[in-house]
């Protein structure tokens, strides 16, 4: 039966009038903000003279006192409540020469500049502060880890190339679920609860079909935050983490590039000036990356071992930016992208396009103490399965997403606020296990506003948020408070935690009783959900969290550095595909019981447990190891079940060293041991016959298999565990062109990791063996 519900974007808020009063008092609040300023500020940017590309991590300090800071990944700082005076700044950083500046400040008086730092010709000894350390002592940052284009580098490569998602699964709390058809679970969370950003966009599906690689290119990644939880009000959307990956401006000096070819991929970066840098003046440039993947050819001849007809997959990537950059630090981004992904195994055929464009601004207003910035982009997600019943499936989200978002530096201490608005469609077409059509046509709207506020108390950390959601189409409303805290202990221990209320509309269209689903639909929250649960009502049809985390920083030395967390996760609200319904929805079944006719249905879980992780790394070496524990539930009307990505333990090592003359060969290693997912057993097979009527000959009639399952994912999966290698030398050519070789091997001892089992067939499926490789890439 085909079930549409139709609604109009923008529907104006029906208790506006209950709701703008929030909205004045947080406008209000944001006016009389700029009344504060009593003093003085130095703030700006830190550059590669060379280069100028921004440097982060930079420590700026106040010669003479204890007012510093460190400088965020785009090289920006800000150093406020400058008593009126004469002052030298110091900008320290690791292989740079130390930078002085002298300033005089005056009552209300924000001075706004640029600085230049140039590399030394040799290198001296440690510097004795370290920019991370102080950033870890004066952000709360709880259940967050940035990743960097140097945290790539130590993982091991799939064909030559590193890639976000092979460091993703290393990460404490991350579950990943194989190599093929593989998706990232976050501290018991599915993908569908983890809010994906490139650049502030919204991307819906950032992984390939073949876990090995993502949409982001590596060589163009800036940064990448990772939110396992317990994140502040500044995101929204999602009840359970948040990946939010920033890109690099292009090279503003000369044109250069990249090219890169192995048996998985290739891969092409270009990027240059369109007007090229001088110290103190506006730059523009631009940067275009396109890889593809051709492992549907190339399997045929190297890996034919793996399977005979070669394996499956193909991909095509490609990404384009532009950036301006005003001498004041003030930039301006407009960047697109198109991704695809197609998969042909022998009884399915499926795959996915995506594509996007935007623009983001970060303004700093000239005397004000405000920094700026903004995103509004589109992007559209569609994908499509045919199977051999021939039913189509088919699942597509496209939407805009807007934000615009103050900084406002108060001493050590910050606020930030802001408003964001989102608009998407859904439509979406499946069967269900009763053979039935679910279908879903709908417009949604949600509009927001947060604000959250750092406080330092002494050694304490406060940071309070709320944030304010008003979900238009499905008229509900949500107030979310969000606290997080630090205590630093010492200067080498620091206790932290985190508590959030979270809401969400998207629901994901799967049939958790598949061991492994490729077809991972997108629904906008449905309003025909049942009017009861547990013989409780149903007052909204959002999706709910709560949330509280708890943890320690410990150092071990100058080098090492132990962080250990407890969270939980509890959703009293959860939305899912009804896998149970067996009548359509009309008067005739209205005497049957909700859940076995409805589309959706409501659910409760718990996600709750712990991880340790501890770095090492100094010159030449670098280690990383983590240990995750995760205890995943969901209670139905039926049943209290694990869902199919409850992973109970989780062990990564990573280990990388580099070694040679000129450090030209770099060794890294990584080994991942995980417990088995659930599933579902068979207990056996029967003949299915379909009964005609009373005239149906059922003694000599044929049937279809019918297969009678165990209670749902009861039994678990042999244990996973897997060694990576990878082997670089590095060659660089008179003309500063350089060339590296690398060699790489995933699994390396060939072990037999279930992908799942063919229950007709009776027949077990692996995740990959071995496949060994050799790549180049050229920069130049």
């Amino acid at each position: 039966m085909l079930l549409i519900y139709e609604k109009t974007i923008f529907v104006p808020p029906k208790n506006f009038m209950k709701l703008k009063h929030y909205y004045f008092f947080i406008l209000f609040l944001f006016a009389n903000l700029y009344a504060l300023a009593q003093s003085g500020e130095i703030r700006g940017f830190v550059y590669d003279k060379a280069t100028a590309e921004p440097m982060g991590f930079v420590t700026v300090f106040i010669q003479g006192t204890s007012n510093g800071t460190a400088t965020d990944l785009t090289g920006f700082f800000s150093l406020s409540k400058l008593k009126p005076g004469s002052y030298i700044l110091v900008i320290i950083a690791m292989g740079y020469d130390t930078l002085s500046h002298h300033f005089d400040i005056s009552d209300k008086k924000v001075i706004n500049t640029s600085f230049y730092i140039t590399a030394r010709s040799r290198q001296l000894k440690e510097v004795s502060i370290s920019a991370e350390k102080q950033k870890l002592q004066t952000q709360v940052e709880i259940s967050k880890i940035t990743i960097t284009p140097k945290d790539l580098k130590y993982i091991p490569t799939v064909g030559g190339e590193p890639d976000l998602i092979q460091y993703l699964q290393v990460l404490p709390g991350v579950t990943f679920s194989g190599d093929q058809g593989g998706q990232l679970y976050i501290r018991g969370g599915p993908p569908i609860q983890n809010k994906m950003l490139l650049d502030g966009m919204v991307i819906y599906n950032p992984f390939h079909s073949i876990g090995l690689f993502s949409v982001y290119d590596a060589d163009i990644i800036r940064s990448a935050d990772v939110y396992a939880g317990g994140f502040n009000s500044q995101y929204g959307g999602r009840v359970s983490a948040v990946v939010d990956v920033q890109t690099r401006e292009g090279n503003k000096i000369k044109p250069s590039g990249k090219f890169a070819v192995n048996p998985f991929t290739s891969k092409v970066l270009l990027e240059g000036p369109l007007k090229a840098y001088k110290e103190g003046e506006a730059t523009a440039s631009y940067i275009l990356s396109y890889k593809t993947s051709y492992l549907d050819k190339t399997s045929k001849m190297f890996y034919n071992y793996a399977d005979t007809n070669g394996l499956p997959y193909h991909f095509d990537d490609f990404y384009s930016k532009i950036s301006f950059v005003a001498p004041n630090g003030s930039k301006t981004n407009f960047f697109g992208f198109n991704f695809s992904d197609r998969v042909n195994f022998s009884t399915t055929n499926y795959g996915w396009n995506a594509f996007g464009m935007g623009g983001n601004f970060s303004i700093i207003p000239e005397g004000s103490s405000t920094l700026i910035n903004a995103v509004v982009a589109y992007s559209k997600y569609g994908m499509d399965q045919k199977e051999a019943d021939l039913k189509p499936r088919f699942s597509d989200i496209s939407g805009f997403n807007a934000s615009l978002n103050f900084t406002y530096y108060l001493g050590k201490d910050d606020m930030k606020y802001g408003i964001e608005m989102e608009g998407f469609r859904t439509s979406y077409k499946t069967f269900s296990t009763g053979n039935l059509p679910v279908e879903q046509y709908e417009n949604t709207s949600q509009l927001a506003a947060y604000m959250k506020y750092k406080l330092t108390a002494g050694r304490v950390l406060i940071e309070p948020g709320v944030r304010f959601n008003y979900y238009a189409s499905l008229g509900n409303k949500s107030i979310e408070p969000r606290l997080g805290l630090k205590w630093n202990v010492t200067s080498r221990i620091r206790v932290k935690a985190g508590a959030g209320i979270y809401s969400q509309n998207l629901i994901a269209a799967v049939s958790d009783r598949d061991v492994v689903n490729l077809f991972y639909g997108f629904l906008s929250g449905p309003d025909n959900l049942p009017t009861t649960f547990k013989g409780k009502p149903v007052k909204n049809y959002l999706q709910w969290s709560q949330q509280g985390v708890l943890g320690a920083e410990i150092e071990l030395g100058k080098h090492g550095l132990i962080n250990v967390e407890g969270f939980w996760k509890h959703y009293p609200q959860l939305i899912n595909v009804n896998r149970d319904k067996i009548y359509d929805d009309v008067p005739q079944y209205f005497n049957k019981p909700a859940y076995l006719r409805t589309d959706f249905i409501v659910e409760t879980g718990n996600a709750y447990g712990g991880d340790i992780s501890y770095r090492y790394e100094y010159k030449k070496l670098y280690l990383w190891a983590v240990y995750s524990l995760t205890f995943v539930e969901r209670t139905d009307e039926l049943r209290t079940y694990f869902p199919s990505f409850d992973r109970r333990h989780n062990v990564n090592l990573v280990g990388s060293y580099t070694f040679g003359k000129e450090k030209q060969y770099t060794i890294n290693l990584r080994w991942n041991l995980a417990s088995g997912f659930p599933f579902t057993q068979t207990q056996g097979y029967y003949m299915q016959i379909p009964f005609g009527g009373i005239s149906t000959d059922y003694t000599n009639q044929n049937g279809n298999l019918g297969i009678h399952y165990a209670d749902y994912n009861n039994g678990r999966l042999p244990y996973y565990h897997r060694l990576d290698a990878s082997a670089e030398k590095r060659i660089t050519f008179k003309n500063k062109t350089k060339m590296a070789i690398i060699a790489s091997a995933t699994n390396v001892y060939n072990r037999e990791n279930i992908f799942y089992f063919e229950r007709v067939t009776n027949r077990r499926i692996n995740q990959l063996p071995i496949m060994p490789s050799l790549g180049i890439n050229y920069t130049f």
